[in-house]
């Protein structure tokens, strides 16, 4: 399920304050960081987003 239409707007990675956008799967969805040197990924658990750097999947 999509996150609200305005929560997007509102959020920001917790590390570097960049946009964050959406991205899902048949498994999981995740909130990715768009800054060029972050790009954290954060986990979406049963729709809420936990935006803690200690949880977010580092970029490959």
């Amino acid at each position: 399920m999509p996150l609200e239409a305005g929560l997007l707007d509102i959020l920001a990675c917790p590390a570097c304050h960049a946009p964050l956008e959406e991205r899902t799967t048949a498994e999981e969805a995740e909130l990715v960081c768009t800054g060029a040197d972050c790009g954290l990924a954060y986990p979406v658990r049963d729709d809420i987003p936990v935006l803690l750097v200690d949880e977010a999947r580092k970029p490959a």
